[in-house]
């Protein structure tokens, strides 16, 4: 199913791949999106960036952009190993506009061979949920949204004995994708690149290495926090929190993080947020430090066959 083609859309739509070039676009229309269901953005353009350079992606046929006949662009999807990516215009749902999309998503995943495709959709975006299970999609895991707010500086804890703490440097990276990495092969389905690790992370334009706090036990880094600084919102963005497996249970992750939010606050910043999800078995942590859910999504996921 070409990117190319209308056959497959409805009447009155046009479609072609994307470009580095359509980012901005792109993430007008998540944004857009994310108002409509949340009241809020919650994207920020480096991350459409960053998923339009992921290595392997192929612009011709792993992207598509969908335009109506103003040149409007009304929907968009992107297909990346076993995970899709798909948006909506609000002014355009209602329309076939997303059962098209996902039946480009799950052609194009069969092109690659994949044997099942997964999507992550809001708790709150109930069309796009009964969409998924008429098409055969079941619940994999729950992510949620957690927030905290900081009106006042936070207090952080000493470090555990024989642990070091310091703000993120230059020449943190390499161990830093080693650390976090390793930590999230515990769950994760597939480890990431260097490339695709640093540039949804350290590489980002929003990436804070002052809100970044790493933990060291003798010359090794045992813990890390990755922290974005998005233009324009008041609340902080934790990336990535990870410990060393052996280092687990001495308090780094609750330091690490209120160390976090105190970076944050003396930036200006009155609160706090990051997202997890049921196989991290990490909801507790974040809770026992205050934080609390804002909301949640849900990842779908529905094995292919061929033809």
């Amino acid at each position: 199913m070409s990117a190319h083609s209308t056959t497959w859309l409805p009447i009155g739509y046009r479609s072609r791949s994307a470009t580095l070039a359509d980012a901005p676009a792109i993430h007008r229309l998540i944004t857009a999106c994310e108002y409509a269901l949340h009241g809020r953005a919650a994207t920020g353009s480096d991350r459409t960036a960053a998923d339009l350079t992921v290595p392997g992606l192929d612009w011709d046929l792993d992207t598509v952009l969908v335009h109506d006949c103003g040149g409007e662009l009304a929907g968009w999807g992107r297909v990346k190993g076993r995970r899709a990516t798909a948006h909506v215009h609000p002014g355009h749902t209602g329309r076939g506009l997303g059962g098209a999309l996902l039946g480009w998503a799950e052609a194009r995943a069969r092109q690659l061979d994949g044997d099942r495709l997964a999507q992550t959709v809001p708790d709150s975006d109930h069309a796009a949920i009964a969409l998924l299970r008429s098409r055969g999609y079941s619940r994999l895991v729950t992510e949620w949204l957690l927030e905290i707010a900081t009106p006042v500086e936070p207090e952080v804890p000493e470090p555990s004995a024989g642990i070091t703490v310091r703000a993120f440097r230059a020449g943190d990276a390499r161990a830093a994708y080693q650390l976090t990495e390793d930590a999230f092969d515990e769950w994760q389905q597939r480890r990431k690149t260097y490339p695709e690790w640093a540039g949804h992370t350290v590489e980002r334009a929003t990436f804070a290495p002052e809100a970044s706090p790493v933990a060291f036990a003798g010359d090794h880094m045992v813990g890390a926090v990755l922290s974005l600084d998005v233009p324009g919102s008041d609340e902080g963005y934790v990336e990535r929190v990870a410990v060393r497996r052996d280092q687990r249970h001495r308090g780094i992750a609750r330091m690490l993080l209120r160390e976090t939010f105190r970076a944050f606050h003396q930036k200006g910043k009155r609160g706090c947020t990051l997202w997890t999800h049921s196989d991290t078995g990490a909801l507790a942590l974040y809770e026992r430090i205050g934080m609390t859910v804002r909301r949640s999504s849900t990842v779908y996921c529905k094995a292919l066959t061929t033809g």
